[in-house]
């Protein structure tokens, strides 16, 4: 039970920092959406101009990877999943 509740409260923290950054991928016709959380690994998914951009890595790694890890400490990484 308090796995499950501490689960829950990452995933909170990971959907807001995703609600940050999604104003700037959306400024560049591009959206993200959370797939799983899984062992401390976050599973997103880019959307719109952001899918297979050649920036999208770069995007992934110092935006938003970056920003979840400050609402979310204990994310190791984040990774995109088609």
């Amino acid at each position: 039970m308090k796995t499950e509740i501490k689960h829950e409260e990452t995933v909170t923290r990971v959907l807001y920092a995703l609600e940050s950054i999604r104003p700037f991928l959306n400024k560049d016709g591009g959206d993200i959406e959370l797939v799983d959380v899984k062992d401390q690994i976050v599973y997103v998914k880019l959307q719109g101009n952001c899918n297979g951009c050649p920036m999208s890595f770069s995007t992934m790694k110092l935006g938003v990877e970056n920003t979840i890890k400050q609402h979310a400490p204990e994310i190791l990484e984040v990774m995109e999943v088609d």
